[in-house]
């Protein structure tokens, strides 16, 4: 059946998705009215209206590699970020069993999946950053790193450790197709080169729970305030990591965003201390990272992408390697 559903059209894996969701929400106890669909991409995000008026983001993680014992941490970490800092986040929900997640069947994927539900984040996306937003990005993310290296993991709870340029994923690289021997080699390069800079930084290294996936999508205007969510990438890990992720999304023509999100998390925090060279090769395995992504999503949009992702990942890949500096800004990478 899994197979059947990496072939269908985004539509219809949507309605293959919306059941599920609806058993879920009712096992949060919600009374739905409506549900709409908010986001089909790594994982599938469904808008949620209860009969009481309110409205709830259902997460249903259609390509998510968390546990429970995973969707513990990222929900109870929101919680207390929620609680003890000023940082804008959704309130994760619970079930009337005090559970953070409900894990329903799911036979078109051939597996079951965990959702998870938070209340709904009012506002406009911040995707096409300015400099305000980087700059309240970089104390958006200072104020979390701040918090992690003094919160401690829950009962119960795990976060996986990103102390390799995977994150301990599958490395599906090696099967991407359509590539030439100078491609494939360009990969080995980056991913060896990468992998020393992760083992080195990391030697002894004190880890503290990461977001790992702060850009543009995973951030919103809230009332007037940027709010942060979307926390199923959240891990353990070096702040300067988190930093290098972010760059990444930054990494285009304009260079003065990523100096924006530098001077903002400068307000509050000292930034984290990383060579220049280490820096870039942090931000280059993000590019790895995400490339190996898309050659395993079920995503139907996602699929459709991957074979010429994996040629631009190639192009700044070598860009990077010849030249020490990393740019999502080449000419036949435009997009």
């Amino acid at each position: 059946m899994v197979g059947e559903y990496e072939h269908l059209g985004e539509a219809e894996q949507v309605e293959a998705l919306r059941p599920l969701a609806l058993a879920a929400a009712r096992d949060f106890g919600l009374e739905v009215v409506g549900i709409d669909l908010a986001l089909h991409a790594f994982n599938t995000t469904f808008a949620v209206d209860a009969g009481d008026g309110r409205r709830f983001a259902l997460r249903v993680g259609t390509n998510s590699l968390s546990t429970p014992a995973h969707v513990v941490a990222q929900q109870s970490w929101m919680r207390a970020i929620a609680e003890q800092t000023d940082v804008v986040v959704p309130e994760p929900l619970r079930t009337p069993d005090a559970r953070w997640f409900v894990e329903v069947d799911a036979p078109v994927l051939g597996r079951s999946v965990l959702v998870t539900a938070a209340s709904w984040l009012a506002g406009d996306d911040a995707d096409a950053l300015v400099p305000e937003a980087a700059r309240a990005l970089g104390r958006t993310m200072a104020t979390l790193h701040g918090h992690a290296a003094g919160w401690s993991l829950p009962p119960g709870a795990v976060l996986s450790r990103f102390d390799t340029p995977l994150f301990g994923d599958e490395d599906a690289l090696d099967r991407a197709p359509g590539l030439s021997a100078a491609d494939r080699a360009v990969l080995d390069e980056a991913r060896a080169r990468t992998g020393e800079v992760f083992e080195r930084l990391h030697r002894g290294a004190e880890l503290r729970p990461l977001h790992a996936d702060l850009h543009g999508g995973n951030l919103k205007w809230h009332e007037g305030r940027l709010a942060v969510f979307d926390f199923d990438d959240a891990g353990l890990g070096l702040p300067a990591l988190d930093l290098a992720i972010s760059a990444f999304y930054l990494r285009a023509d304009d260079r003065s965003l990523e100096e924006s999100m530098r001077e903002g998390y400068a307000e509050l925090a000292p930034l984290p201390p990383i060579g220049a060279a280490d820096f870039e090769a942090l931000i280059a395995a993000r590019q790895l990272l995400l490339a190996n992504s898309l050659l395993v999503t079920t995503t139907a949009d996602l699929r459709a992408q991957a074979d010429d992702y994996i040629r631009v990942s190639v192009d700044r890949l070598r860009h990077w390697l010849e030249t020490g500096v990393f740019t999502r800004a080449l000419p036949s990478t435009a997009a």
